[in-house]
């Protein structure tokens, strides 16, 4: 993981001692002093053509300003956190060759200075690669001339590195990172922090009656895992429970994938990656909510041994279900990991998942779906737009619960020849997984939401903000959102 070091400065500019500098302002009018205190920057900006636009970013001559290097970067002519989170990232993402980067902040932008310390350090974000040539790099140091407590960029800092692991893990080959490795990753992420872990191999799977993870990795020579993390401080006013798809390689199993549809099929653990990297940061932050997370592991891959069409698999409370489509795997491994959280009787219940390619069809590739109970889904909508993170409700329709029925288990992970409402169907069938708030037979389901970030977690177009091409972390920042909120005693 490279990420940024954040710096505090309030000295005097030219004591920063930084390879450049950016200045973050707010649109360009006609009248220079709307742009002070770099107000001596307006004739170099209209005569490059600077829009002043909401991202807009270019690099002029100021040695009136600095005697480095410098850029400017917009966040529009009606600023928020979002736009200077956004606009700052894009500038550092963009800003190569520079290890030492100064971020000034114009006067109408000033009061966003924690928006700007999260875009910085997300934006100067990079995975340490497998090429062979040297390639530009973006800032290791940040110097962020605003007034910002101690507190404040620590948070930031926190946010950004649970994005930066997120990103890092999703992006590893899955050569380097199957089932057994992802689990000692989440041993060794959490080490010196207050939180027990425990790893379930193939035999403790076994032992517990864990089919569904099991199944799926089945057919694979690296056994599954599951990997129970535990953050109780003595002052938890609640609990979290969260679940993640941890598959590190999918290839359909049986039920193959086209050639081009396996092409990276290793991010299909971005589920489990991302609570791995939320439970992190809560514990490093130290916020007073207990946090459990299960990150549900397998390979998913074809062979003698490999679960086939038809098979019955029986998960953890001894529900069945009828494999009709060995691609739709992710559904049959969080259904262990949400019974293994129900049984503990948490507050709420997320799981997350790269989980259909039906949400992409429905949102696109920037929007979360989040499923499940009204009041739930709407504390994490809550979230999401307090992080800037793009998510939106959907539907669990009561009239295809009919089509979760299947003649010989107590339900089908798949709908074969119909590919209708594919994520939502998904979603009535994770429902099934919860567990009771209490023992009894009628009492109401465990409060959950299930966030569905199989476009959301991948970007593959032309890069904005502090969004790069490839794994995005999105939905980590939310989930710690979320956390934060309940640890204060609100709802997002």
């Amino acid at each position: 993981m490279t990420s940024p070091a954040l710096e505090l400065h309030t000295g005097a500019p030219a004591d920063a001692n930084a390879d450049a500098v950016v200045l973050v302002v707010a649109g360009l009018t006609d009248t220079p002093e709307d742009l002070s205190p770099f107000s001596s920057t307006h004739a170099a900006l209209t005569a490059v053509g600077f829009t002043g636009k909401a991202g807009a970013y270019t690099r002029i001559p100021a040695p009136e300003v600095a005697d480095v290097p410098v850029a400017v970067v917009s966040a529009g002519s009606a600023p928020d956190a979002d736009a200077v989170r956004e606009a700052v990232g894009a500038a550092l993402r963009t800003l190569t060759g520079f290890d030492r980067v100064s971020v000034r902040l114009g006067d109408a932008v000033g009061g966003f200075a924690t928006a700007a310390a999260e875009g910085a350090l997300l934006g100067g974000y990079r995975f340490d690669d497998y090429r062979s040539g040297e390639q530009p790099k973006r800032a290791g140091t940040i110097v962020l001339h605003a007034e910002l407590s101690p507190e404040d960029a620590a948070h930031a800092t926190a946010l950004a590195e649970a994005v930066a692991l997120t990103r890092d893990l999703v992006t590893t080959p899955a050569e380097w990172l199957g089932p057994a490795d992802l689990a000692e990753r989440a041993v060794a992420e959490v080490a010196g922090l207050d939180v027990t872990v425990e790893v379930l191999d193939e035999t403790a799977l076994a032992a517990g009656g864990f089919g569904g993870i099991l199944g799926v990795g089945q057919g694979s020579d690296r056994p599954p895992r599951l990997v129970r993390l535990d953050y109780s401080p003595a002052d938890a006013t609640g609990h979290i429970a969260l679940v993640g798809k941890g598959i590190t390689f999918d290839t359909g199993g049986l039920s193959l994938k086209p050639p081009a549809s396996m092409v990276g099929m290793k991010t299909d653990m971005a589920g489990a990656a991302s609570i791995l990297a939320a439970t992190k940061a809560v514990a490093a932050l130290g916020l007073p909510m207990r946090m459990t997370a299960w990150l549900c592991i397998a390979d998913n891959m074809p062979s003698g041994s490999a679960i086939r069409p038809g098979d019955v698999l029986r998960f953890a409370d001894g529900q069945t279900v009828e494999v009709l489509n060995t691609d739709a795997e992710g559904r049959l491994v969080l259904a262990d990991g949400l019974v293994a959280a129900s049984r503990e009787k948490p507050d709420v219940i997320l799981d997350v998942a790269t989980l259909t390619g039906a949400i992409i069809v429905a949102l696109g590739m920037r929007h979360t779906g989040v499923f499940g109970d009204d009041e739930t889904v709407q504390e994490v909508l809550a979230a999401a737009s307090a992080s800037g993170e793009a998510a939106w409700p959907m539907p669990l329709p009561e009239h295809m619960e009919d089509e979760l029925k299947s003649p010989i288990a107590d339900l089908v992970n798949a709908k074969i020849g119909d590919p209708a409402g594919g994520s939502l169907f998904a979603g009535l069938f994770l429902r099934r997984m919860v567990g009771r708030t209490s023992d009894e037979a009628d009492a109401p389901r465990i409060p959950w939401a299930h966030l569905d970030i199989a476009g959301s977690s991948e970007h593959k177009g032309a890069p904005y903000g502090f969004t790069d091409k490839g794994a995005t972390g999105a939905i980590v920042r939310t989930l710690i959102a979320f956390a934060e909120a309940r640890a204060n005693g609100a709802r997002a």
